[in-house]
């Protein structure tokens, strides 16, 4: 293993060795050129957010040594590498290298492995910690948005696309009809986010074979009792919102797999549209992710409440849909107030637009399981980060948490944070520039659109390139692009 000395030009032990009277002043010269060499420039902005205490040295094991690459400079360095535009590990090293430069100090090998070796050194525990630190700060830092002061967890699923190895194949399968080699792995993913401060709680990971509401169940100890679960129609299931309500959890989730209860079968009629409705207890299923046990230990019957929702605005797939709800309460919870809720829910759709398209995370770069899971976390610990600047930016500036815009605040960060490590940065200085970023932050807002439709489509067209439909040692390329349509 490479000597921590070793990073430095001209500094070996033998010289300790040689000349012991020196050894402390040139181990001491050491330690303040490690110190200069630091990438936590970043910590500046969210050491408020971050505890300490996870990234100290350890006395001992693989994050004991005093490295070039500590464990809170890779962290740091990690962190910053997934607000990258580009997010390859040697732009973390070049960034390295400019920094040293403009110190003064030995410039770091070219080389990207002490890094990755460094980023493979981070314990998964530590990440956790620290990804469950900002999840609660979530839970307390909530600009309102909320129904009758209540929090509001809304869940949803999504997929990720992985490099196609042989260590992430066997944990995230590809798509059964893609040939071996043309494909990628895939994998699953369940969240549950804070409806009012856009904080990502809890999540799960799994491969092409787990459905959203088995990874829900195992993410039950995120919802408090008074929690609302907001979700779309793929939780609508007899014995989740049965378990949510015992653990004191209301539910608003689309109807799904069942037929409306007309007026007639109704319990009671509470206004037009909404009404209470009785839902008998299905039987077990083989295929469900629940044991027989748990089953018999549900409900017979569910008093519920069923509201159909009007569409009026254009764009929308449906023009009307029921709600489904255990907020039987028609005064205290208006059929108005859950329609408008449920609308809120579209704010998932691009809680993980953030994630996945502006952080760029749709596509991990990982190549084993263990650091693929290792640069998820990463990319939720930093997204929670900028979730809790932007909302400390939206209650110093008496301004709406929706109308700030996260790629904005990661365009700032951006340009930030190569200011806040210079040499002539004191405390003072920093402190001035984070108020600074926290304005320009606050400054850019989207504007309010009410009713606009936004299809998922694309306008460019992409380029007329051929499909890969072998392995790519088999593949036989096309003379002539304009010949591929007609293939």
């Amino acid at each position: 293993m490479q000597n921590t000395t070793d990073y430095l030009p001209g500094f070996h032990l033998s010289t300790l060795r040689r000349r012991p009277r020196s050894a402390s002043r040139k181990l001491a010269d050491l330690r303040a050129q490690l110190r200069h060499k630091t990438l936590s420039e970043l910590g500046q902005c969210f050491h408020q957010f971050i505890p300490t205490q996870a990234l100290k040295q350890s006395d001992s094991g693989p994050s004991s040594r005093r490295r070039l690459f500590t464990k809170e400079n890779t962290f740091w360095a990690f962190f910053s590498q997934v607000l990258q535009a580009d997010r390859g590990c040697r732009e973390v090293v070049r960034k390295l290298q400019a920094l040293c430069a403009s110190q003064s100090k030995p410039s770091p090998s070219s080389s990207t492995a002490a890094y990755c070796q460094a980023r493979a050194r981070l314990d998964a525990t530590s990440l956790e910690q620290i990804f469950a630190h900002t999840a609660k700060l979530g839970r307390t830092d909530s600009p309102g948005n909320k129904l009758k002061g209540r929090r509001v967890v809304v869940v949803d699923g999504t997929g990720l696309s992985l490099p196609d190895t042989v260590a992430n194949q066997q944990a995230w399968p590809q798509r059964a009809n893609q040939k071996p080699g043309c494909g990628f792995p895939q994998a699953a993913l369940c969240a549950c986010f804070c409806l009012a401060s856009g904080t990502l709680l809890s999540y799960r990971v799994g491969n092409k074979k787990s459905a959203e509401l088995p990874l829900l169940r195992e993410q039950w100890d995120t919802f408090e009792p008074g929690d609302i679960f907001l979700g779309d129609k793929g939780f609508c299931s007899y014995y989740d919102v049965w378990a949510f309500q015992e653990r004191g959890v209301d539910s608003v989730i689309t109807l799904a797999r069942r037929t409306p209860v007309s007026e007639a079968e109704s319990v009671k009629v509470l206004g037009e549209n909404d009404r209470l409705i009785r839902w008998s207890k299905p039987t077990h299923r083989r295929a469900a992710n629940y044991s027989h046990a748990q089953w018999a230990d549900s409900s017979d019957t569910l008093l519920l409440r069923q509201i159909k929702v009007t569409v009026k605005q254009p764009g929308f797939r449906a023009t009307s849909f029921h709600l489904i709800t255990t907020l039987l309460d028609a005064e205290a919870y208006p059929a108005s107030d859950i329609a408008d809720l449920y609308l809120q829910r579209w704010d998932v759709e691009l809680f993980f637009r953030d994630i996945k398209t502006t952080l760029g995370m749709d596509v991990l770069r990982c190549q084993t399981p263990v650091m693929v899971s290792k640069e998820i976390q990463m990319y939720f610990i930093a997204y929670n980060a900028i979730r809790h600047l932007m909302n400390q930016a939206a209650r110093e500036q008496n301004l709406s948490r929706r109308r700030l815009s996260f790629k904005g605040s990661v365009q700032a960060l951006r340009h930030w944070e190569q200011h806040f490590n210079q040499a002539k940065t004191n405390g003072a200085e920093q402190t001035r520039l984070l108020r600074r970023l926290i304005e320009s932050i606050a400054d850019y807002t989207t504007p309010h659109r009410p009713g606009r439709r936004e299809p998922r489509v694309r306008k460019r067209r992409p380029k007329n390139y051929q499909l890969m439909t072998a392995p790519r040692h088999e593949m036989s390329e096309i003379p002539h692009r304009s010949q591929y349509r007609a293939s």
